[in-house]
């Protein structure tokens, strides 16, 4: 039986690009074979481009973004899941080529969704969205020195773009598991944030400006990057023999001119980050081991909780760096 619900729908037509809440039927959700009611969903800088102009990302319209949400399950044609279960959806192209998470209903393949882990819960769950599973994949890609690479010790860990979604949520973890933590970031006024998610050392940004050399001397065992870009260049050349450098976005570009010096002569090691297609088995390990890593109270302080139309106020502050931390977005306020 289809049911009216709301929903943020952008559209782009003749070259008008709009974006309203609007009243749609659950009759227009034609993919997937799950169909979940939403509790929660997150803003991430993705979405924030989606909801700006498409981003060059979604090609259809209109369309309803939000590349994340959390729900309970109201019909499934896949015996995976049953009525009622809790389930969590991130990445797989949904919000992009697929209806996604800014609505009070999604629609989604089976395939793309993880029961909730017995730790979290809706809400948990989407104060990290995306943006926390990142960070989760990126604290494991860094732990892997330590894992695969017989036992190599990791001490030091550099984290750029610390103040965002993703490098507040890395700061935290890293910190919890034991490592020195060095937070890079432009905000002065962050530094006492970063502190009391645990970073040891603020470093400015502008540190990581102008020419590097081949090589420089190694002081970082690991280093989470959010940010991309020439910063990349500094960090590589800085990077210990085996360090892991796990790189997870483009903000601060998409091009980096570097050498094969930090890979051949001191074996650093490029560990990209595909949160969005990551396989299930992964994503339910990764997910299971947030409630051990995350201090629930920590990342409250710096949640925000939205309405849709606040959601539509909120993202070009996101885009122009003037917001900080997270986002959730509550379809029902």
């Amino acid at each position: 039986m289809s049911q009216k619900f709301k929903a943020v729908v952008i559209d782009n037509q003749n070259e008008k690009f709009t974006r309203e809440i609007k009243e749609i039927d659950t009759s227009h959700l034609k993919d997937g074979n799950v169909l979940v009611k939403i509790d929660y969903s997150s803003l991430n800088y993705k979405d924030a481009l989606i909801l700006n102009n498409g981003g060059k990302i979604v090609r259809k319209f209109p369309f309803v973004p939000g590349i994340d949400f959390s729900g309970t399950v109201v019909e499934s044609e896949d015996n995976k899941f049953k009525k009622d279960d809790k389930v969590i959806l991130t990445g797989f192209r949904v919000g992009e080529a697929f209806f996604g998470g800014f609505a009070q209903y999604a629609k989604v393949d089976a395939n793309f969704l993880i029961k909730m882990p017995k730790d979290l819960d809706s809400h948990k769950s989407m104060m990290l969205g995306t943006a926390g599973f990142t960070a989760l994949l990126c604290a494991a890609a860094v732990r892997a020195k330590e894992e695969l690479l017989l036992g190599e010790k990791v001490k030091d860990v550099l984290v750029t773009g610390a103040t965002g979604g993703v490098g507040s949520i890395a700061v935290m973890i890293l910190s919890k598991m034991g490592y020195d933590v060095h937070a890079v970031t432009g905000k002065k006024d962050k530094n006492e944030y970063l502190k009391n998610l645990g970073a040891k050392n603020i470093i400015d940004r502008k540190e990581f400006e102008g020419e590097s050399k081949l090589l420089e001397k190694g002081v970082w065992d690991g280093v989470v990057d959010t940010v991309g870009g020439a910063a990349l260049t500094k960090i590589f050349a800085q990077t210990k023999p085996g360090g892991i450098v796990a790189a997870c976005g483009n903000a601060g570009g998409i091009k980096i001119n570097t050498t094969v010096m930090p890979f051949i002569i001191r074996g650093v090691k490029l560990w990209g980050i595909d949160s969005s297609g990551s396989s299930i088995k992964r994503r339910v390990f990764i997910w299971g081991e947030a409630a051990k890593l995350i201090d629930f109270s920590k990342v409250q302080s710096f949640t925000k909780e939205l309405s849709f139309t606040e959601l539509l106020d909120t993202f070009p502050k996101l885009l122009k760096g003037e917001f900080f931390g997270r986002a959730i977005v509550n379809p029902n306020k």
